[in-house]
């Protein structure tokens, strides 16, 4: 049988194994224990944050962040509309309402300028966000430091959606490591992963003991349970921690594996007509988690979801580009800035099969079928 090809699979190797058999040995599995904390400290040194709390996701980080900075119901918050609805449910959660801003096509990210455009007219008008939150986009950074001056102009907290961007670059430094907080997630289609688990980093010490506090069901220092508010069931499980600190080992490795994915495809079809690649701004290293590209259905003779259809036929899994968050129902009634771009990304975007455990054989299979999708049009 011909096997499927998977858009981005989980890569596992001997040090996850045996971090997770110490955990068993030792009976560690509740969600606390020395692994949560040496993942923890480990991760602080990656990506060059001071403070970490593990948790149960990339979704639950982004909700303690939103809470940690004080968001709350009627509040509005400043979001990339060009992502995963993750970035924007947990402002819901807390009663508050997103405002969407359209992508720049230099990295695919929120476009600055009309970032910076909408925090001026809102300024004259009285009606600043309480907080923004930017991602990080298919493993490759926004542009921050524009953005960043914005909100610090305005005295905004800035929150980084990093879950997609482990490993990538802004200027030498993290993605995630610049805002007030940022999030990572570990979900099994990640870079690396837990199976499921989170991360919110920040420089204030206080902020992310109130976040394990929190993630921790609130639970008062006293010899019998006691809560003086209402907390969340977000920690991350020893086991888990384990198989994160065994991942955190080979990241650059993963890394080095997915930019070999996307040369293979930029090589294999860049010169096909009709189809360009997401660019790699210059501020910094793109991981190319996922390979993205556009197709212009005129010079190349299929669309988007004709190609997608076609390489489904031979068993090859490929996704459109997140559907821009302003076009969900779900948000039909929030306000949204732009969208012309993340509309055009969508309506012609294409993810390919991505994971660092393709083989080249894989990797010769979907190449094929796209020139053959192409020759035969």
């Amino acid at each position: 049988m011909t096997k499927q090809i998977l858009l981005s699979t989980p890569h596992m190797g001997e040090l996850e194994l045996q971090f997770v058999k110490e955990a068993f040995d030792t009976n560690w599995i509740a969600p606390v224990g020395p692994h949560v904390d040496a993942f923890e400290r480990e991760f602080c040194e990656l990506v060059g944050s001071s403070h970490a709390a593990a948790v149960s996701s990339g979704t639950a980080a982004l909700h303690l962040a939103l809470r940690l900075i004080g968001v709350s119901a009627g509040d509005e918050v400043f979001c990339s509309t060009l992502t995963f609805i993750a970035t924007a449910s947990p402002i819901t959660y807390l009663g508050a309402k997103p405002v969407f801003i359209d992508s720049d096509r230099t990295s695919w990210n929120i476009n600055p300028d009309l970032f910076r455009e909408t925090l001026d007219k809102r300024a004259k008008i009285g009606k600043l966000p309480k907080a923004v939150v930017i991602v990080h986009l298919y493993g490759q950074s926004s542009d921050i430091d524009p953005i960043l001056a914005a909100c610090n102009d305005y005295q905004i907290p800035l929150i980084e959606d990093a879950a997609e961007s482990l490993g990538a670059t802004y200027n030498n430094r993290s993605p995630g490591s610049f805002g007030k907080i940022g999030i990572f997630s570990f979900n099994g289609n990640k870079i690396i992963t837990t199976s499921g688990g989170g991360m919110l980093v920040s420089e204030d010490q206080q902020l992310v003991e109130k976040a394990r506090f929190l993630a921790t069901q609130a639970r008062d220092p006293a010899p019998h349970y006691q809560h003086s508010e209402i907390g969340y069931n977000y920690r991350l499980s020893n086991v888990l921690a384990g198989i994160g600190r065994g991942q955190l080992q080979v990241l650059e490795e993963r890394v080095r594996a997915r930019r070999h994915n996307f040369a293979v495809y930029q090589q294999a079809l860049g010169n096909l007509p009709g189809i360009e690649f997401m660019p790699e701004a210059d501020f910094g290293r793109a991981t190319r988690w996922l390979t993205c590209l556009t197709v212009n259905p005129a010079a190349f003779g299929a669309d988007r979801e004709q190609i997608r259809l076609a390489l489904a036929k031979e068993k090859i899994e490929a996704r459109p580009v997140w559907k821009p968050l302003h076009l969900q129902p779900v948000f039909a009634e929030c306000e949204s800035v732009g969208g012309e771009v993340a509309e055009d990304l969508f309506d012609r975007g294409l993810c390919l099969p991505s994971g660092s455990n393709l083989t080249e054989a894989d990797l010769q299979r979907v190449t094929s079928a796209i020139a053959e999708i192409h020759r035969t049009a």
